[in-house]
């Protein structure tokens, strides 16, 4: 078995079909199925089930997609450790975040990291649970993973440094703001109001559900998984909205008022990786990370404040 065997199969799962994974790669279909056929060959077994113009992934494809993306991996990190001592300064590095840690402190840590790194292209991509976040870095998928969760997170077998700790906070509807001056509200104070909510499983939903639990007549209006949508439905005066401090800055920028809810919940925040086998720009990304720790609550999101 070679690399190119396995980066053709890993093409093939990518883009969901062999005539689209022949177009990425740049070579003809018949080649690209000759190809797949000799690893099947060589397993001796299916690593897809062809069904109409589909390549869907069989039981042992499924078992095959972990291991091939850390070989993968591997070579990648083979290849950028050479091209460093040879000044070469160029890569890749694929990144997965949760929405909030998305913006803080993913935004603070590539703004360093590119200001060090510029030669290096980084790949986001999303998750909406911790668990999806742990899965992509221990398969290999991606390197570094960022997640937030009600409590520290601890994986076996994973790297795990924790970053900060995000307060909730109200993003106020300024079409609705009855709330007293200052910079805080009881979570009581919800009452009457109506909210703007994240599905469940979230900290940020399972907030707004408590204090429904404890008699809090307050009332979702617009549940959404998108979360690039909330400010944009706060500001157009469909309700207020918990998210963590992280957005902050964000809603200040668009002229609405923020607000502290006590008592305090938090989203603890913590940057994921595996504990070796690293490319030398995960390693980077990974001391901008510890700098970003080391420079303790001045680098956190500005504290929450009122705005009008």
């Amino acid at each position: 078995m070679d690399t190119r065997k396995l980066k053709y199969f890993l093409a093939v799962v990518d883009h969901a079909g062999f005539n689209r994974a022949a177009e990425h790669l740049l070579i003809a279909q018949p080649s690209l199925s000759q190809t797949i056929a000799g690893l099947e060959k060589e397993l001796g077994v299916p690593l897809f089930h062809r069904i109409g113009r589909r390549a869907v992934l069989s039981e042992a494809g499924k078992e095959l997609v972990g291991p091939a993306r850390l070989v993968m991996r591997d070579l990648d990190a083979a290849q950028s450790a050479v091209q460093a001592l040879r000044g070469v300064r160029s890569g890749r590095l694929d990144i997965i975040t949760m929405p909030s840690p998305g913006i803080e402190p993913l935004t603070s840590m590539i703004a360093g990291f590119t200001r060090q790194h510029p030669s290096v292209r980084l790949n986001v991509s999303a998750a909406f649970t911790p668990e999806e976040v742990i899965e992509s870095v221990r398969t290999g998928s991606t390197e570094i993973g960022l997640a937030g969760a009600s409590t520290p997170i601890r994986v076996p077998g994973v790297q795990v440094l924790e970053l900060e700790r995000q307060p909730l906070i109200l993003i106020v509807n300024p079409q609705a703001d009855t709330f007293s001056p200052g910079e805080a509200i009881q979570r009581e104070d919800l009452g009457g109001h109506r909210l703007i909510a994240s599905q469940r499983g979230s900290l940020m939903r399972w907030l707004v559900d408590d204090a429904l639990a404890h008699g809090v007549d307050t009332e979702i209006v617009v549940e959404v998984a998108h979360r690039t949508s909330i400010l944009p439905l706060v500001l157009a005066g469909v309700g207020h909205a918990v998210m963590p401090s992280s957005w902050a800055p964000l809603a200040h920028r668009s002229g609405l008022r923020t607000l502290l809810i006590e008592p305090v919940s938090h989203l603890d925040v913590a940057i994921l990786s595996r504990k070796e086998d690293l490319t030398p720009a995960a390693r980077a990304f990974l001391k901008v990370a510890e700098l970003h720790v080391e420079a303790g609550p001045e680098n956190a999101p500005p504290p929450v404040r009122s705005i009008g």
